[in-house]
C-alpha cells in the first residue's frame, strides 16, 4: 500500500469501532467463523483444542482478529492469532478491544503483508485477508505473499469488492478526486458530504440500493468514496487471481447467491444453466443478481473435494451457525420456507416437509444417525433413506445460505 493509504487509515481507522462495545457483543461475520472455516477448509475434521495458528492480514480495528481469538479461546486450545496491519491508529483500537475481552492469545504486529517473508512470523494454518487485496497496487503479489506463509494443508478466507454491486461508486470517486484530491482528507470528507446531499435521483450511486456504507461514520465514507487505491472484481476475475497464485477456489459465501437457480425459475433456462461448469454458473448468477458488492470466498492449496465437509454418513454432525434449532423450527413451521433479504432482494426458499422435526435436534453435538433414530422412534416411516433425502434438501438451503455446516467426531 502507498503512503496515502496508510495515512488514510491513521486518520480514519476502519471500520469504526468502540472498545466499550465488547462488553455487549462479539462482532461476527464471514469468513473466519471457526465452524465455517472448519467446514470449507478442513472437511469438518479440525480439532481446535489443538495448536492452531491464524494470521489476520490487514487487521484494521480488529473485527476478524477479535472474533477468531475469542472463538479459539472458547475452544480451550493453544490457538494463536497474529494481527498484522500498517496503521498504528487501527492497531490501538484493536488492542483496546483485546484488553476489554481479556484475550491472551492475540499477538499484534505492525507491518505490511507484502513483507511477510521478512517478518519471521512462521507458517499459519489459516489466513484471513478481508478488504485488503483490492487496495494493493498489485493484488496478485499480495496473495502470493500470503500463500507463502500458509501451511500446505491450510487455507484462507478472503474478501474483495464485487464490480456489479458497486455500480456508481467509481464515477463518484473520480469526481471527488478531481474536485478535492489535493486537499487535506478532512476537507475532502466535507466536500463528499456536500456532494452526496445533492446527487440527482438519476445518479448511478444514488440509484444503487446496495451501497449504504457511507451512512455511518466518516471512516466508512472515506473507505468507500475517498480511497486513493481500490478496484473491484467479477467472479471470473476472482478465479483468475486465485489460480494465478497457485491456489484453488473452494467456495463463495453464501453459495446460493452464486447459483442461477436462486434467481431464475424458468425450466428452459434452468436446463441451459445445468450444463454450465460451476464457475460459469457463479458468473451467470452474479450478472443475474447484480447486487453482489463484495465477494467472500475460501481458497486452499488442496483439492476442493478434500477440504469441504459433506453430510455423507450417520456420524456427520450438523451445526447451525447462528440460529438455535428449536427457534428456527418454529419460524419455518407454518410456511415450510426460509425467507431472507439479500442486499435489497427478497428471496424465499422452500424447505422439506420434515424440516420442523429435524431442526430442533440440530445442536452441534448430535450426529445425523442419532437424529434419524430419534425421529424413527416417533414415526417408523422415517427410515435412514427417507430421513436422509429430507435432510439433504434442508441442508441444500441452509448450507447454501451459510447457516448450516458439518463437522465430524474428533
Amino acid at each position: 500500500m502507498n503512503d496515502s493509504v496508510r495515512d488514510q487509515y491513521e486518520a480514519y481507522p476502519y471500520p469504526s469501532r468502540d472498545p466499550a462495545e465488547e462488553a455487549k457483543r462479539l462482532v461476527v461475520g464471514s469468513p473466519s467463523n471457526l465452524m465455517e472455516l472448519n467446514h470449507y477448509l478442513f472437511a469438518g475434521r479440525r480439532d481446535f483444542s489443538r495448536p492452531f495458528r491464524a494470521l489476520v492480514a490487514g487487521g484494521g480495528t480488529g473485527d476478524a482478529a477479535i472474533m477468531l481469538a475469542q472463538q479459539l479461546a472458547d475452544a480451550g486450545g493453544p490457538g494463536e492469532v497474529v494481527y498484522l496491519d500498517l496503521s498504528q491508529s487501527s492497531r490501538a483500537i484493536a488492542e483496546a478491544r483485546c484488553v476489554a475481552r481479556g484475550l491472551t492469545n492475540l499477538r499484534f504486529v505492525t507491518g505490511s503483508l507484502l513483507t511477510l517473508a521478512d517478518l519471521d512470523l512462521g507458517l499459519f494454518d489459516y489466513i484471513d485477508c478481508c478488504g485488503v487485496l483490492h487496495h494493493l497496487k498489485d493484488p496478485a503479489a499480495g496473495l502470493t505473499a500470503l500463500a507463502g506463509s500458509l501451511k500446505d494443508d491450510g487455507g484462507m478466507g478472503l474478501m474483495v469488492y464485487g464490480t456489479l454491486g458497486r455500480d456508481g461508486v467509481y464515477p463518484l470517486q473520480e469526481m471527488l478526486r478531481r474536485l478535492g484530491g489535493e486537499r487535506p482528507l478532512a476537507d475532502q470528507v466535507a466536500l463528499a458530504r456536500r456532494m452526496l446531499s445533492g446527487l440527482p435521483a438519476s445518479n448511478l450511486f444514488a440509484r444503487n440500493p446496495v451501497i449504504r456504507d457511507h451512512g455511518g461514520s466518516d471512516a466508512e465514507l472515506v473507505d468507500l468514496l475517498l480511497h486513493s487505491q481500490d478496484r473491484a472484481y467479477l467472479v471470473e476475475e476472482v478465479a483468475a487471481l486465485v489460480e494465478g497464485c497457485g491456489l484453488k477456489l473452494v467456495s463463495f459465501i453464501e453459495p446460493l447467491r452464486y447459483d442461477p437457480a436462486t434467481y431464475v425459475k424458468d425450466p428452459v433456462l434452468l436446463r441451459e444453466f445445468s450444463g454450465l461448469a460451476p464457475l460459469e454458473r457463479a458468473a451467470f448468477a452474479e450478472k443475474l443478481a447484480g447486487n453482489l458488492k463484495t465477494h467472500v470466498f475460501y481458497v486452499s492449496k488442496n483439492m476442493i473435494e478434500d477440504t469441504v465437509a459433506t453430510p455423507a454418513g450417520r456420524d456427520a454432525i450438523p451445526c447451525l451457525r447462528v440460529f438455535q434449532g428449536p427457534q428456527l423450527a418454529k419460524a419455518v413451521q407454518r410456511d415450510l420456507a426460509l425467507k431472507g433479504e439479500f442486499d435489497g432482494l427478497s428471496l424465499q426458499f422452500p424447505l422439506p416437509r420434515l424440516a420442523p422435526a429435524i431442526l430442533p435436534w440440530i445442536d452441534g453435538d448430535t450426529p445425523l444417525g442419532t437424529i434419524q433414530e430419534t425421529l424413527h422412534d416417533l414415526d417408523p416411516r422415517h427410515d435412514w433413506g427417507s430421513f436422509k433425502a429430507q435432510f439433504d434438501q434442508l441442508y441444500a438451503v441452509l448450507n447454501g445460505l451459510n447457516h448450516l455446516f458439518v463437522r465430524y467426531p474428533l
